[in-house]
């Protein structure tokens, strides 16, 4: 059985919504592009890494359209070579045209779908797809998570954990990284059950008394 990884970029508030350009999600959102100024070479290298060994796509109806206008048309770019080679799986509430070369809508039950994929490919990769990913978020149907943290607040637009986010434990894959810019690359896999609680006032938590 495979992965299922979930890539996305988000802000200090943790607003996911449309960072690379106005295009991406033009309904009134006013800071469509805010990634842009804050990339560098760091989070480059970081994002190409994202992507080793995927072998398939999932994406949700927004990001498949907007990718399905560009990347059939560029040429000599590596994720053009790779996301136009390797299937995509698409999910949407309606019955879409998918023009894209290798492209397979989903059924209405997501859950299992997810899972089938899982058990064809063996590093399925989501690329934007807000409204999906939160979604895959809440039900548990991801397997790890990169997330790219950037120096700024926005205080509107959709965020990576929205409503109806689950209490979920996740485990640090490898140290957090820093681009000069200040962005910082979190990598997170999904860990067994719930957030547990505690008193820091305990003396086994090294903030209270002694005895």
């Amino acid at each position: 059985m495979g992965i299922v990884h979930v890539v996305m970029f988000a802000t200090l508030d943790l607003v996911g919504q449309a960072p690379g350009g106005p295009e991406e999600d033009p309904d009134g959102f006013p800071f469509g592009g805010w990634q842009a100024p804050l990339l560098d070479e760091v989070a480059g290298e970081q994002v190409v890494a994202a992507y080793q060994g995927t072998d398939a796509l999932l994406l949700g109806r927004r990001t498949y359209d907007f990718f399905a206008g560009y990347w059939p048309h560029q040429e000599g770019n590596e994720f053009a070579d790779l996301f136009n080679s390797i299937p995509k799986y698409v999910a949407s509430r309606g019955t879409p045209d998918l023009p894209w070369a290798g492209s397979t809508l989903l059924g209405p039950d997501l859950a299992a779908a997810v899972r089938g994929i899982r058990d064809r490919h063996e590093h399925v990769t989501v690329v934007g797809s807000l409204d999906l990913v939160q979604t895959l978020l809440r039900e548990k149907l991801f397997d790890r998570l990169d997330l790219w943290v950037h120096p700024i607040a926005l205080g509107v637009g959709k965020k990576v954990f929205g409503d109806g986010a689950v209490p979920t434990n996740l485990t640090l894959l490898q140290p957090p990284a820093a681009g000069p810019k200040g962005s910082v690359h979190l990598s997170y896999g999904l860990a067994d059950g719930t957030p547990a609680t505690g008193d820091m006032s305990l003396p086994d938590q090294g903030l209270g008394p002694a005895d």
